[in-house]
């Protein structure tokens, strides 16, 4: 994961603009916006970490770096 793509994500993209760039890829419509990324797979995966980060920073008054955080210990948990 890119982080400097992210975290461009999370301070110029609205949850709303979030939300319609990850239905456009799940859909396979065009982009609202430009998200960078190898393939429709890696911008849907950059997309979907900029709004959970931005969820954590709204609901637990996070700063983006202990968001940033939070996410990847979820998703190292996750994983094993």
């Amino acid at each position: 994961m890119n982080i400097s793509v992210i975290k461009k994500l999370v301070e110029t993209q609205s949850v709303e603009e979030l939300l319609k760039a990850e239905r456009a890829l799940i859909e396979d419509e065009p982009l609202p916006f430009e998200i960078e990324g190898n393939d429709g797979s890696q911008q849907l995966s950059y997309t979907i970490a900029a709004l959970w980060i931005k969820e954590l920073m709204t609901e637990k008054k996070l700063s983006f770096q202990q968001a940033l955080d939070t996410y990847f210990r979820q998703v190292r948990e996750t994983i094993n």
